[in-house]
């Protein structure tokens, strides 16, 4: 073991995996590491560097990824043959991969994961046995241009009960994923002045794609996007979150909605982007209708996924767009392939008939409203009163405020440091320099209050 001691700084903003890859990747470029030599296993490593085993984990993972190691069952991991000439001096330097680090430390907050320990692995293995259990060329093969017409009915018919929304299968188009969507709604709106929720999910997007001098930043206050600066903005064309408002949490009254809804009616070309991405899962008060579902005019473009519900990987969301914006889609945008497996569309179509999702819906709002309790508990033990948290009430996230002098990147970096992966808002907009984002799906209830007394240490202890 002492012939691999690399010099870890715990300290540092670079993560430990990060260290200990490139450390022994450049063991083995100086020939300090020859091939066939053995590396440590796991567990022996980890506690001879008191790191956790997911650290060599994922650093003896990203070496395999490149070749310099390989696993051998039973065996251990040993250093492969690599030629020498590929580490010459004067080579041209290779673009470095950038790392994908989700799920690499000890406590992730991601607000894009979902319970894996819940799904239903068993239903899934059973529902695609059943698809492909016999010959099914037509699953081989592209499908409607909209996405599967059973799989658009059920999905009305869901909607219908779930949300209020009025629709007819025809009206739905499915897409791998919401920005995928997003991008192809952009488009057929063509050229709009854009409002965004600021802070907000979908400003960066709508920046990228339109450019800033066609996007206007609409502030909040607690009841969400303000209308009056709506209405001095010049756009004909809004993008909110009403159900809970990402990131701050805020739910939109129904008041508001209507004074919305009132706005887009008042002249030909405006209409309103609501994005209902997690709305199955609200903890206190009565469940408000979606704002689609309040629209008589056909004003308003509704968009859903089952990522947040069901799994991210999926890469199945939808919009429901008004009979006007249809026509001109089908006209002019029907040439483009559906871009959601046909495979996963017929599963998919299994699971919402045979009421798989139903159950699992249940499941989950009893299985996230109790790590919600979970995680508001161990912040009230934990954190001292002075400690904020916004947007409880529904969703998979909430905005913590530690109020403890430090700015964001300041409390990420201590936060990494113990091992917890959190968020920044000002991603998102939000600019007050002291907020994170904690997401709660992913992690189990003890695992929630273990991951906030690390939090506690990392910004509270002197």
């Amino acid at each position: 073991m002492s012939e691999l001691t690399p010099n870890l700084d715990f300290t540092s903003s670079e993560p430990l995996y990060v260290q200990l890859y490139k450390y022994i990747k450049n063991e083995i470029k100086t020939g300090n590491l020859t091939v066939m030599a053995k590396l440590p296993s796991k567990r022996k490593f980890a506690r001879y560097l008191q790191v956790s085993e997911n650290t060599i984990e994922s650093a003896y993972e990203q070496l395999m990824a490149e070749g310099y190691i390989e696993s051998k069952a039973r065996k251990g991991y040993f250093v492969c043959a690599v030629e020498q000439y590929h580490f010459s001096s004067s080579e041209e330097p290779i673009a470095e991969e950038k790392l994908h680090i989700e799920g690499k430390y000890l406590y992730h907050f991601t607000h894009s994961g979902v319970d894996i320990r819940t799904f239903p692995f068993s239903v899934f293995r059973k529902l695609t046995n059943q698809v492909l259990a016999k010959d099914n060329g037509e699953v081989l093969l592209l499908g409607h241009p909209q996405g599967e017409l059973e799989l658009r009915n059920q999905i009305a018919e869901y909607l219908y009960k779930s949300r209020g929304v009025n629709c007819s299968p025809s009206q739905i188009i499915l897409g791998s994923g919401t920005q995928y969507l997003m991008k192809n709604l952009l488009q057929l709106l063509g050229e709009s002045i854009f409002a965004v929720e600021n802070p907000g999910y979908h400003r960066k997007l709508v920046i990228f794609e339109k450019e800033m001098d066609n996007v206007r930043d609409i502030p909040l206050d607690k009841d969400g996007l303000i209308l009056s600066k709506l209405k001095k903005s010049g756009a004909n064309i809004v993008f909110v979150t009403p159900s809970h408002q990402f990131p701050c949490g805020m739910i939109m009254p129904i008041a508001r909605r209507m004074q919305l809804l009132k706005w887009a009616k008042e002249k030909p070309g405006r209409y309103i982007i609501e994005d209902d991405y997690d709305s199955e899962f609200r903890y206190t008060g009565k469940p408000i209708p979606a704002l689609q579902g309040l629209d008589k005019d056909e004003k308003v473009i509704y968009m859903g996924t089952f990522s947040k519900a069901l799994l991210p990987s999926i890469r199945i969301s939808y919009m429901v767009i008004p009979r006007p914006l249809l026509k001109i889609y089908q006209e002019d945008y029907f040439f483009y392939a559906q871009t959601v497996s046909r495979i996963d569309q017929v599963i998919l179509i299994k699971f919402l008939q045979e009421g798989y999702w139903d159950k699992h819906i249940q499941k989950m709002r009893g299985v996230y409203r109790k790590k919600r309790d979970s995680l508001m508990a161990a912040i009230s033990k934990y954190f001292p009163p002075c400690a904020e948290v916004i947007g409880q009430d529904s969703g998979l996230h909430i905005l913590v405020r530690p109020n403890n002098g430090m700015t964001e990147q300041e409390l990420i970096k201590k936060a990494a440091d113990t091992g917890v992966k959190v968020y920044p808002v000002s991603q998102f907009g939000m600019n007050e320099g002291h907020t994170i984002l904690l997401g709660f799906a992913l992690m189990s209830e003890e695992e929630l209050e273990l991951a906030v007394r690390h939090l506690s240490d990392a910004w509270y202890s002197n």
